[in-house]
C-alpha cells in the first residue's frame, strides 16, 4: 500500500460564506448546501482563519474505488458545509498511480508555516492490484487544486530507530514459512519479521494519519507489516518525504485507523483492531514521547455500541478552542461497503475525566459551547 501527498497553497476556490447555527447529528444524513449528502469519507479538516475545511474521499454508490478523487468542503461553525469542489482528481490516463478506480483512502491535509503550503497525504492502492501495494503518493501545486506529485513505500532499504536487530537467517525462514497467528509466529512478529521482509522495497503504509506537533515537525502515522504494526514517520521539513527516522508502535497488535491529538503535554492515540468493513471497540493509547514508548488504556467511547465504536471506525481528531482552553472533536466513518456513498458520519466533542479522553454518544450537540443537545443513555 501507498501513502499519497497532495500540496497545496490556500486554494482560492475556498472562499464564502456559510449559514451558522444548526447542530451536529452523529450518524444521520449530512446536507451540504446543494442538499446533497456529505462525500468525504475517511477524512480530515483543516482551519484556516475563522473557516474549516474538510477533505475526504468521495464514494460512488456501487464501489469504493476511486473513481472522483479527494472532495473539499468548508465551513464556519462544523454543522453547516459548502461544496467546494474535486481538491485532487483521479487521472484517465492508464497506467497512472491514481488512475480511475485506484483506491485513495484516509486523505488529511496540513499547513506547513515554513512553506506556505497545503500538504495532503493519503493511502493508495494502485488499480487492480487490491491491497498489495501498499503506498503513500504526494502531491505538490501551490494554488490549487492539489496536484499528484508521486507515491512510494515508506523507508526502504532503512530499519526503524528502535530495531534491536535483523534475526538471524535461519529463524528468519523459519518465519516466513511458519503458520499465522500462533504464539511462535506473533513473537516473531513482535520482533520484526515482516519488517526485514520489507526492508529492501520500503514499508507498507495503509491506513494514516498526519500529525503537526508543537513545534512545527510533523509525522505520519500509518499501518504497516500487514495491518499487524503501527508506524510512526518523521516527515522533512517541507512535509513531502519521510526523513528516514521511524518508530514501531504496537508491534504485532493490528492497529488500524490512527487518530493523534495531545494534550497537555501527553500524546493520545485512538485506533480500531482490524476486522474488515465490520466496527469494533477503539482502543487507546497514550505516551510522553510521539515515538512512544507506547501504553494501551481503556476504551474512550462510552453509551450506546460503546464497544463498536458507536458503529464506526476513527478517522481524524480535530482540534478547536484556544491553545489555552484546546477541545477536541472525535470523527468516524460508519461504513456501508454495499453503498458506500451512503455511509455516515460520527462527531462527538470530546472530554476528560481524570485526566483521560472521554468520547460521549450524544444524538447532537452544537460547538458553542459545547452543547449535548439530548442524549441516549441507554447501556451507559
Amino acid at each position: 500500500m501507498r501513502t499519497i501527498l497532495a500540496l497545496a497553497a490556500l486554494l482560492t476556490c475556498l472562499s464564502g460564506n456559510i449559514k451558522a447555527g444548526n447542530n451536529i447529528r452523529p450518524g444521520a444524513l449530512w446536507p451540504d448546501n446543494r442538499g446533497i449528502h456529505i462525500n468525504a469519507h475517511g477524512g480530515g479538516v483543516l482551519k484556516r482563519g475563522k473557516t474549516f475545511y474538510w477533505f475526504g474521499e468521495h464514494k460512488a454508490d456501487t464501489t469504493s474505488a476511486a473513481m472522483v478523487g479527494v472532495t473539499c468542503y468548508s465551513s464556519t461553525d462544523l454543522a453547516n458545509w459548502t461544496y467546494r469542489g474535486v481538491a485532487l482528481s483521479v487521472s484517465n490516463e492508464k497506467d497512472n498511480d491514481i488512475e480511475r478506480g485506484c483506491i485513495i483512502e484516509r486523505p488529511k491535509v496540513v499547513y506547513n508555516a515554513k512553506t506556505r503550503r497545503y500538504v495532503m497525504w493519503f493511502h493508495l492502492e494502485l488499480k487492480g492490484r487490491g491491497y498489495a501495494a501498499a503506498r503513500y503518493g504526494v502531491a505538490n501545486k501551490p494554488e490549487g487544486p492539489y496536484q499528484y506529485l508521486y507515491s512510494s513505500r515508506s523507508c526502504p532499504g532503512i530499519w526503524p530507530q528502535d530495531w534491536a536487530g535483523s534475526l538471524d537467517s535461519t529463524t528468519y525462514n523459519a518465519g516466513r514459512q511458519m503458520k499465522w497467528w500462533t504464539p511462535e509466529w506473533r513473537e516473531l512478529i513482535r520482533k520484526g519479521l515482516f519488517v526485514q521482509r520489507d526492508y529492501a522495497q520500503g514499508q507498507m503504509a495503509r491506513d494514516q494519519t498526519v500529525y503537526v506537533d508543537d513545534d512545527g515537525k510533523a509525522y505520519h502515522i500509518f499501518s504497516s507489516e500487514d495491518n499487524l504494526t503501527l508506524h510512526i514517520a518523521e516527515l522533512t521539513d517541507d512535509y513531502l518525504h519521510h526523513t528516514g527516522r521511524y518508530w514501531r508502535m504496537a508491534p504485532g497488535g493490528q492497529n488500524e485507523a490512527p487518530t493523534l491529538f495531545k494534550y497537555k503535554g501527553i500524546y493520545w492515540m485512538i485506533t480500531s483492531g482490524c476486522t474488515g468493513w465490520a466496527p469494533n471497540k477503539a482502543r487507546m493509547f497514550f505516551a510522553k514521547r510521539i515515538q512512544g514508548p507506547w501504553t494501551q488504556v481503556d476504551n474512550p467511547c462510552h453509551g450506546p455500541k460503546s464497544e463498536l465504536t458507536f458503529g464506526g471506525q476513527g478517522t481524524y481528531i480535530l482540534q478547536i478552542g484556544t491553545p489555552k482552553d484546546p477541545r477536541f472533536v472525535f470523527m468516524a466513518d460508519i461504513w456501508r461497503p454495499k453503498q458506500p456513498s451512503d455511509a455516515r458520519y460520527i462527531w462527538l466533542p470530546m472530554t476528560f475525566e481524570d485526566g483521560k479522553p472521554v468520547i460521549q454518544w450524544t444524538d447532537q450537540w452544537s460547538i458553542k459551547p459545547w452543547t449535548l443537545l439530548s442524549s441516549n443513555n441507554k447501556n451507559q
